[in-house]
């Protein structure tokens, strides 16, 4: 088994998480900061809080997690950090840290895509555990659901990939945390809509599947936002509040299109190409309805669906260190990376 261990170092957005990681995909050890608590009196994340709160909590979490696992600098086959796309300040943060730590250190440094974690995430495993057999079978699809993103991707071999489609508007974890707000829930939103749905009636309220029936595989979800908001404002028309039924019927049945959309897209891909395994990843993916329509779509398909453990759905740092630690391994890394660059957004050629 592989035994490339790399350091692996994610602030792209508002949580700060550091991990090490072996190219076989074992998590040797795991820390995180979340900043939800910092965050949710805003009712979302504040681009400037972030940054400020990585400062505060990247090098404390580094040499904690080096020290508990008894760690020198020659044990280390190199460092990984997310460079693109995020946050910029954030970024900056975790990238200025990484490479004043290779240079230190002397050790080889990987800018990883932070969408590429993500595809990367659902073959990590913890200690005791047996590795994923389908890690390395190609190819793959991969159906990127987060706050920022969504994306359809054929993933062909390891750095190899071609982006099928894409969101056009809001991506679909944008939609859940926007319905949330509308309903009164608030921020994180994801989850909240989530748990209301299980309570709730799926059909009580018709709303639109966005682009289900093109030919392509693009996605678009403002006009089912804007749907929710409409709904949302009729009911409230006739009355002052919404009861807890009615916010469940309304989770319940915004969520299903969502996933009905979602599942339609996927399904049509796999028809097309016939991949070896097909995983969802991103923080969405941790939504059990979206996990069980996948497991019967795996039935019905008899292809092999991969998914990620709750705790590495979101960002993390194992994934960027998987990524990182694949990369070294395989002579992936671009000469172009011995300054790394911040990129708020990745466009296709990028993704790499």
């Amino acid at each position: 088994m592989p035994k490339t261990l790399v350091l692996g170092i994610e602030t792209s957005c508002d949580d700060t998480s550091v991990a090490l990681v072996k190219s076989s995909g074992e998590v040797v050890s795991l820390k995180k900061w979340t900043a939800d608590d910092d965050h949710i009196v805003f009712g979302g994340i504040i681009p400037e809080r972030a940054s400020r709160n990585h400062l505060k909590s990247l090098t404390p979490l580094i040499e904690k997690i080096l020290q508990e696992n008894n760690l020198e600098p020659k044990d280390l086959k190199g460092l990984a950090v997310t460079n693109r796309p995020g946050l910029i300040g954030s970024l900056i943060v975790g990238v200025t840290t990484a490479q004043t730590l290779a240079e230190l250190l002397d050790l080889p440094l990987v800018g990883v895509n932070h969408l590429e974690g993500h595809l990367l995430s659902p073959w990590l495993f913890e200690n005791k555990e047996k590795p994923k057999d389908l890690m390395h079978s190609y190819p793959q699809i991969s159906l990127i659901v987060s706050g920022g993103h969504t994306q359809l991707v054929l993933i062909e071999s390891l750095g190899s990939y071609k982006i099928l489609g894409r969101t056009l508007d809001d991506a679909v974890g944008e939609a859940l945390d926007k319905f949330s707000n509308i309903v009164g829930m608030g921020f994180p939103g994801g989850p909240k809509v989530d748990e209301a749905a299980k309570s709730g009636d799926k059909k009580a309220y018709d709303f639109p599947r966005p682009m289900m029936r093109t030919e392509d595989y693009q996605f678009s979800f403002s006009g089912l936002k804007a749907a929710g908001a409409r709904t949302v404002e009729g009911i409230l028309k006739t009355k002052k509040d919404l009861t807890g039924n009615e916010v469940n019927n309304l989770c319940a049945s915004y969520l299903e299109s969502a996933v009905e959309v979602l599942s339609f897209k996927l399904k049509k891909a796999l028809e097309e190409f016939k991949p070896k395994v097909f995983t969802v990843v991103g923080g969405v993916s941790a939504n059990s309805q979206l996990r069980s329509r996948m497991e019967n779509l795996s039935k019905e398909t008899g292809i092999p669906y991969e998914s990620a453990k709750l705790k590495y759905c979101t960002d993390n740092g194992a994934m960027i260190g998987l990524a990182g630690a694949l990369r070294i391994e395989n002579d992936l890394v671009p000469e172009e990376q011995s300054v790394l660059k911040t990129y708020a957004r990745s466009q296709p050629e990028d993704f790499r």
